[in-house]
């Protein structure tokens, strides 16, 4: 629901908060098609007018363009070490794709920003995203945990039908770690 200018600019500022309290070392952020994009963008800018850090930043394209730019990256090129931003990382499909162009422009990817730690169980019982930290040795680093939501809605109370649908969710698919 983050389809307002407004809003997407609250969300850039919450990703670059969270880049700036990581201490992770970059030098790209990558958006992946689609939903990474206006993410990055947002982000890029929130880094330059928040933090006073102007960082190159790109996407990619579902398919390549053979004219103009051509290619399927879109804004800096992929050079060193690479901070992809996504919204949330599931069965981390998303990052695995994502790493897979990385890995073709020589670059190295150093950690993921996503905006909801989901703690979704991964292929076993540790969550998708631990078990992506474990297999690629990086730091993935989230916004706010399914558990924030779940303990700030018990607080406000209000909400008891989402809150009851989340727990169950939450016992259904949730990591053990």
């Amino acid at each position: 629901l983050f389809n307002t200018g407004s809003a997407l600019s609250s969300l850039g500022r919450f990703y670059a908060s969270a880049i700036q309290d990581s201490g992770i070392a970059f030098d790209v952020i990558f958006g992946p098609a689609y939903k990474g994009i206006p993410l990055v963008s947002s982000t890029a800018i929130a880094l330059s007018t928040e933090h006073n850090l102007d960082v190159p930043y790109s996407f990619n394209r579902k398919e390549a363009k053979d004219h103009g730019e051509g290619g399927n990256i879109v804004g800096s090129p992929l050079n060193g070490k690479i901070l992809i931003i996504d919204d949330v990382i599931t069965a981390g499909t998303a990052i695995r794709e994502s790493l897979a162009i990385i890995r073709a422009n020589n670059a190295q990817l150093v950690g993921v920003v996503v905006a909801v730690d989901r703690q979704e169980k991964g292929i076993g019982e540790k969550s998708a995203i631990r078990e992506l930290e474990m297999q690629y040795n990086i730091k993935v680093i989230s916004i706010v945990a399914l558990e924030d939501i779940i303990n700030y809605i018990r607080e406000q109370g209000g909400d008891d039908e989402h809150l009851k649908d989340m727990e169950e969710y939450r016992l259904k698919y949730g990591a053990k770690e």
